[in-house]
C-alpha cells in the first residue's frame, strides 16, 4: 500500500481531502496529470493501482471530504486515460454509482458531477452500466437535496443521449427493472419513469409496444395521482402507445386486457373512463385474439354501462354492443360457459341497466349457441327465477323473455310454469307485485291458451289450498281483464258451440274449483248461466267469508267494464236468456245489501225491460220453477247453460254435473281446512225463508222487491232456491 501511495504525492493527498472545493479541484487535476503520463508510458498496473488507493482511501473512507475528493478524482482518472479509459471502468464506475445514495447530500452531488464526467469521455461503454445507473438516477430523482436534483436531472439528459445514440442497449435487460420501479408512489419518480418510457417509445431501433403489457399498469396507476403533471405526462404516453396500437399489425392484446379489465373497475373516474376506451378499441382491433378474454371483458364492461359518469357509461354501452355483435363460434374458443357466469353475476348488481344487459346477453346467447346455453341451464335458472322479483318493471319482462325462449323446448315449458308457481307459492309478494305482469307476459310470449293449461294442470293438485285458492283468483282476475288474453276470451265464450272452447272450460274448471267466484266468473264468461246458477245455489254459509265477498264484489264491477257488454246486451232478451238472469240475481242476494256491490248490481237488474218478458215468461217459469236442487243434480247434464235451447246438441260433451260434483269435493276440502284452522268466518248470510224481526223483514222486502219489481211470471217466492 505504501508503494502505491507513493504514487500520489503526499501535497496531492492532503488537498483531495481538503474541506475546500477549490483544492480538492486542484488535487483532481494533478491526478488527471500523473494518470495521463502513466498512460503514455503503457503502465497499467500503476494505473490499477492508483485506482485502488483512491477507491479505498478516498471514495470509500468513512470522513465526507476524503469522499468528495475520492468521486473527483475517479473522474479525473477517466479523463486521463481518455481512450483508454474502457477498459477500468469495472473498477471507477461502481465506486461512483455506490456514492449515490452516500449519506451526506455533498458526496451525492459530486458523484453525479463525476459520473457525468465519465460518461463525456466513454459514451457507448457506458451502457454496460446502464441498469444500475438508470437505478440510481430512480432514487437520486426523489432526492431531498434539490442541488442533487439538479445534477442527477443534468446527469439524466446526457444518459439519455447516450442510450438513444448506442446499438448495444438492451430493452430486454431493461424492461425487468422498469417494470419493478412502476409501482413506486413518488411523483418525482413517476415523471421520471414516463420520461423515460416516453423516449425509448420514440426510438424507431426500440420496440417498446412490444414491452407495453408489462409497464402498462403502472401506466395506469399514474393516472390517479395527485400530481396533475403526472397525470397529463400518463394520459399522452397511453395516448400515444394506443395510437401506435391501431397502426400495428402485431400487438398482444391477451396481456394487455387483463390489465384493462381490472382497471376499469378503478375506484379513480379517470382511470374508469381511460380502461374502458382502450376496451373499446381492443374489441374493434383484437379479433380473434381476444376470444378467450371476452368473458372477464363483458365482466368489466357490464358494471360500466352503470357508472355515473355518463361518458363512462356511453363508451361501455357501445362496447358492449360491438362485442355482441361479434359472431364467433366454441370452436373458435368462445367459452358460452364463462359468458353466461359473468352474466349471472351481473344479474345481483345493484344497477337496473347492469341487470338489463347481462339479461341481453343471457338472451343473445340463447340465439347464438342455444346448444351450449341449454347445457348450463341449471347453472343459471334459479338466478332467472329470483330475476322475477326484481324491483324493475323492465327488468321482469326481459326476464320472462329469456325464460319464454328457454320454454320453447317442451321439457322445459312445464319446468318453468312449475317453478314460477314454486316461487308465487314461496313469495306471497311477488304473486302480488308481478303476478300480473308476469303471467299476462308469459301469455304473450308463449300463447295464453297453452300457460293457462299448463298453470290449471298444476294447481289441480296443489296441495296447499290456500295457495291454490289465491292464485285461481289471480288468474281468474287477469283472464278478466288484461287486453292480452282477449282471444282466451273469445275462446270460452264459445264453450258451448265449438269444440276448442268446450276443452279449454273442461281444462280450466278443476283448478277455478278453489274459487267459487272464480268458477262463477267461468261459466259467465262461457255464458254456461245455468251451471253459474246451479254452482251459486251450491254454496254454503261456510263459504260466506270475507275473502268470498272481496271476490265477489270484484265481480260484480267488472260486470260493468267492456268485457262484459255481451252478457249486459243479453239482458235485454231476458226470454232468450232466463238462467242468466237468475243468475244474477242469485249474485244479488249473496251480497249485503249496504254494500255498492250490491247497488251497481241492483240498479243494472232494474234496467232490464219488462216488455221483452211477454215473449218468454214460459221459459223464464220454467227456470224460476223452484226445482230443487237435488234433483237439478241427478239430471243436469248440460241441458242448456244458454237459454236457446235450439243449440243443446252442440254442448253435449260437457258433463256438468260432474264438474258441479268436482267443485263440491273441492269445496269440501277447503271447509275442511277451514274448521281444522278455526278460521272465524262471517256471519252468513240471511235466508230467505227464515223468520225476521220487524227491521229484518224490512231489508226482507226490500231484496223482494228488486225480484218483483220486474213483474215476473209465476214466480214461486216460497222456494228459496227459485229466489237465489
Amino acid at each position: 500500500m505504501a508503494d502505491a501511495l507513493s504514487l500520489i504525492p503526499t501535497a496531492v493527498q492532503r488537498n483531495l481531502s481538503d474541506k475546500l472545493y477549490e483544492k480538492r479541484k486542484y488535487a483532481a487535476l494533478e491526478i488527471e496529470n500523473t494518470v495521463k503520463n502513466l498512460t503514455s508510458a503503457g503502465d497499467h498496473e500503476k494505473l490499477s493501482k492508483v485506482i485502488d488507493i483512491l477507491v479505498k482511501e478516498f471514495a470509500k473512507s468513512p470522513q465526507p471530504n476524503h469522499r468528495k475528493g475520492g468521486v473527483l478524482a475517479l473522474a479525473a482518472v477517466t479523463v486521463g486515460l481518455s481512450s483508454a479509459a474502457p477498459q477500468y471502468l469495472e473498477q471507477i464506475v461502481p465506486p461512483v454509482i455506490e456514492s449515490f445514495i452516500d449519506q451526506d447530500s455533498r458526496v451525492r452531488y459530486y458523484a453525479c458531477e463525476a459520473l457525468y464526467n465519465i460518461a463525456k469521455i466513454v459514451r457507448g461503454e457506458f451502457i454496460f452500466f446502464f441498469n444500475q445507473i438508470f437505478d440510481a438516477l430512480c432514487k437520486l430523482s426523489a432526492d431531498s437535496d434539490p442541488s442533487v436534483q439538479s445534477a442527477a436531472h443534468v446527469l439524466d439528459g446526457l444518459v439519455k443521449d447516450i442510450v438513444t445514440e448506442s446499438d448495444e442497449f438492451s430493452a430486454e435487460e431493461f424492461i425487468p427493472l422498469l417494470k419493478e420501479r412502476m409501482n413506486v408512489l413518488n411523483p418525482y419518480v413517476r415523471r421520471f419513469l414516463v420520461d423515460w418510457i416516453t423516449l425509448l417509445d420514440s426510438v424507431p431501433d426500440f420496440d417498446m409496444l412490444g414491452f407495453l403489457p408489462d409497464f402498462l399498469d403502472g401506466l395506469f396507476n399514474m393516472l390517479s395521482d395527485s400530481s396533475h403533471e403526472i397525470r397529463q405526462h400518463a394520459v399522452s404516453a397511453l395516448s400515444e402507445f394506443l395510437q401506435e396500437i391501431k397502426n400495428s399489425p402485431s400487438v398482444d392484446y391477451g396481456r394487455m386486457a387483463e390489465i384493462l379489465v381490472q382497471r376499469a373497475s378503478s375506484p379513480d373516474e379517470f382511470t374508469r373512463l381511460t380502461a374502458i376506451t382502450w376496451i373499446n378499441e381492443f374489441v374493434k382491433l383484437g379479433g380473434d385474439q381476444l376470444v378467450r378474454y371476452y368473458a372477464d371483458i363483458l365482466g368489466a364492461i357490464l358494471p360500466c354501462i352503470s357508472d355515473k359518469n355518463e361518458e363512462i357509461r356511453e363508451v361501455a354501452r357501445e362496447t358492449n354492443e360491438e362485442l355482441r355483435s361479434i359472431h364467433v363460434e366454441p370452436s373458435d374458443g368462445f367459452d358460452v360457459g364463462a359468458i353466461l357466469s359473468v352474466a349471472k353475476r351481473q344479474l345481483s348488481s345493484d344497477h337496473e341497466a347492469t341487470r338489463i344487459e347481462a339479461l341481453n346477453w343471457i338472451s343473445t346467447l340463447l340465439n347464438k349457441h342455444r346448444a351450449e346455453v341449454m347445457s348450463f341451464l341449471y347453472d343459471i335458472f334459479d338466478t332467472l327465477l329470483k330475476a322475477l322479483s326484481d324491483s324493475s318493471d323492465d327488468v321482469v319482462l326481459l326476464v320472462l323473455e329469456v325464460h319464454a325462449d328457454i320454454a320453447k323446448d317442451p321439457q322445459h315449458f312445464r319446468h318453468l310454469i312449475v317453478f314460477l308457481i314454486h316461487n308465487f307459492r314461496s313469495d306471497s309478494s311477488l304473486l302480488e307485485r308481478r303476478g300480473a305482469l308476469i303471467i299476462r307476459r308469459l301469455c304473450v310470449l308463449l300463447d295464453a291458451e297453452r300457460v293457462y293449461r299448463e298453470l290449471s294442470t298444476i294447481l289441480e293438485g296443489e296441495d296447499n289450498l290456500d295457495f291454490a285458492s289465491t292464485m285461481v283468483q289471480a288468474l281468474n282476475l287477469i283472464l278478466l281483464t288484461s287486453s292480452e288474453l282477449s282471444k282466451l276470451r273469445n275462446l270460452l265464450r264459445g264453450s258451448l258451440v265449438t269444440r276448442e272452447g268446450k276443452e279449454l272450460l273442461v281444462a280450466l274448471y278443476a283448478s277455478w274449483c278453489h274459487s267459487p267466484v272464480a268458477i262463477i266468473s267461468l261459466c259467465l264468461l262461457s255464458q254456461a248461466y245455468q251451471h253459474a246458477s246451479v254452482v251459486i245455489q251450491s254454496l254454503v254459509e261456510e263459504d260466506m267469508n270475507v275473502k268470498f265477498f272481496v271476490q265477489l264484489d270484484k265481480l260484480i264491477r267488472l260486470l260493468e267494464t267492456p268485457i262484459f257488454t255481451y252478457l249486459r246486451l243479453q239482458l235485454l232478451e231476458p226470454g232468450r236468456y232466463p238462467w242468466l238472469l237468475k243468475t244474477l240475481y242469485g249474485l244479488l242476494m249473496l251480497l249485503p245489501q249496504q254494500s255498492g256491490a250490491f247497488r251497481i248490481l241492483q240498479t243494472r237488474l232494474k234496467t232490464v225491460p219488462t216488455y221483452s218478458f211477454s215473449n218468454g215468461g214460459d221459459q223464464i217459469s220454467r227456470a224460476f220453477s223452484g226445482v230443487p236442487f237435488s234433483q237439478y243434480m241427478m239430471h243436469h247434464h248440460e241441458d242448456g247453460d244458454a237459454e236457446d235451447y235450439n243449440i243443446n246438441s252442440s254442448h253435449q260433451g260437457i258433463n256438468f254435473a260432474a264438474r258441479l260434483q268436482q267443485f263440491e269435493n273441492v269445496q269440501n276440502q277447503h271447509r275442511g281446512q277451514a274448521r281444522i284452522k278455526r278460521t272465524t268466518l262471517i256471519a252468513p248470510p240471511l235466508l230467505l225463508h227464515q223468520r225476521t224481526q220487524s227491521t229484518s223483514g224490512k231489508i226482507l222486502k226490500k231484496r223482494l222487491w228488486s225480484i218483483t219489481a220486474l213483474n215476473l211470471p209465476d214466480i214461486d217466492t216460497t222456494d228459496p232456491f227459485c229466489l237465489l
